[in-house]
């Protein structure tokens, strides 16, 4: 993939986002191709629940921090201490920052980067609004994080990563920016099938952006990893988010190409 096809993806998704965080409204999840749909907190809060987040959660962020984007609750599976320092990659509205700074406490930090200009004010809209203190929200791509070296405990993202067209970049960068110890706690899309449909794999404008056709096998995603330098990687695929994958693209069946998945490694 040249240069500019990948500043061509990167617009786009850019784009895309951008028009989630100015309208304040998307589909049930980051991964529909529809947009501008007459959704409330209250559906997205429904749709998190199918997500595994819990009704205390939704209810302990401010209003209009869930925006109905992911595949999966990261945080949750992040084992989260007190003190921690967090980087969450592509923040968006700040939901999963907001989470995991109650668990770390006033002693811990959640950094949020996200690349669309207009997710970083809403994210610092709604730090203020909810009186969060321990959050920083910073403009940037996941592939050159604006963020020192060795200086992050863990790293949490929710159906982001498959987005990027350099993966292996932003993994090389995770790596970068965590502690000896530091560990990844991901939620994100991977394929099922061996190839993906030729009218899915190369829809950019709709598939890609919605989270589709940028995902990677599982075998693709532990070689990287591994290449990046991590150790202890595991890659477990969930079955039961077909049940609500299969309505991102209607009559698509794409449920049977992609799967959402946990996904955990370490650095040494």
């Amino acid at each position: 993939m040249n240069i500019i096809t990948e500043d061509q993806i990167r617009q786009n998704v850019r784009s895309r986002y951008k028009e989630v965080a100015l309208q304040g409204i998307t589909s049930s999840s980051c991964c529909s191709t529809e947009v501008n749909c007459c959704e409330t907190s209250v559906a997205f809060d429904s749709e998190s629940g199918k997500l595994g987040y819990s009704t205390d959660e939704l209810s302990s962020v401010p209003v209009g921090a869930n925006l109905g984007l992911g595949c999966g609750n990261p945080q949750a599976i992040a084992a989260l201490k007190s003190g921690e320092v967090v980087l969450d990659l592509g923040s968006g509205g700040g939901f999963d920052c907001f989470l995991a700074a109650k668990q770390v406490g006033d002693q811990g930090k959640v950094i949020g980067v996200d690349m669309t200009p207009e997710m970083i004010s809403k994210a610092r809209l709604n730090a203020a609004k909810g009186g969060f203190t321990n959050t920083e929200f910073r403009l940037g791509e996941i592939e050159n994080l604006p963020i020192p070296n060795e200086t992050v405990n863990v790293i949490i993202s929710n159906c982001v990563i498959n987005l990027s067209p350099n993966k292996p970049q932003v993994f090389k960068e995770a790596y970068r920016v965590l502690n000896s110890g530091g560990r990844l706690a991901i939620s994100d899309i991977v394929t099922t099938a061996a190839e993906l449909p030729t009218e899915i794999k190369n829809n950019i404008e709709d598939m890609y952006s919605g989270c589709i056709s940028g995902a990677s096998s599982i075998t693709e995603l532990e070689t990287m990893l591994k290449q990046s330098g991590f150790i202890d990687i595991s890659i477990e695929p969930k079955d039961e988010s077909k049940e609500f994958i299969k309505d991102w693209v209607p009559g698509a069946n794409i449920d049977k190409y992609i799967v959402s998945a946990v996904i955990k490694a370490r650095k040494q």
